[in-house]
């Protein structure tokens, strides 16, 4: 009976009675989601550990930086750290594969093995993913593809940093340096 209800609590928390429409949570780790696979995903698997969440897009400028984020999560992984991609079509539909050819793109290109997501909305509107509301709460949501949300291990949001921070830049090895704590 309690599993049951944390399950109930967990898609209510989530989402309103009405449409799937998005109501507060107070932590990252609260929130469901899909795999790129489909599969139903529970954020609070990554609860205790450090994250990276970042929109990505297979025909953008920017996809070249899949590299940097893979080589983020292989250096900090053993220390409680993971990149969470999810691919987003909002910006000049740079994201228009299915999910079979996102992840063979992904894999074939830059050999990804961090953990990718379903495709999701990250404007604010109809439609927006619950994970881009609940990031989007400090008043930053992404402006193109690549935005970056450092989030911590209670699943609060600790910085963004839009698209033209690269993976590799001191900036963003500093902060996610410090959220591991050294």
């Amino acid at each position: 009976m309690r599993l049951l209800a944390a399950a109930l609590f967990a898609v209510l928390a989530t989402t309103s009675p009405l449409q799937g429409g998005p109501v507060s949570v107070d932590s990252f780790y609260a929130l469901q989601t899909t795999t790129l696979q489909g599969r139903p995903a529970n954020l609070a698997d990554y609860a205790g550990k450090v994250t990276l969440v970042v929109n990505v897009a297979s025909k953008c400028g920017f996809t070249p930086q899949y590299a940097g984020l893979q080589k983020l999560h292989d250096e900090f992984a053993s220390r409680g750290f993971s990149v969470l991609g999810f691919p987003s079509n909002d910006f000049a539909n740079q994201e228009p594969g299915t999910a079979e050819e996102i992840a063979e793109f992904c894999k074939k290109n830059y050999g990804v093995t961090f953990p990718m997501f379903a495709k999701v909305v990250t404007k604010a509107g109809e439609g927006q993913s619950p994970i881009y509301e609940f990031l989007g709460k400090g008043g930053e949501l992404p402006g193109w593809n690549f935005g970056k949300y450092l989030v911590g291990r209670d699943g609060k949001v600790i910085a963004y940093f839009p698209s033209k921070v690269a993976p590799e830049s001191k900036e963003l090895r500093d902060a996610i340096e410090k959220a591991l704590g050294r």
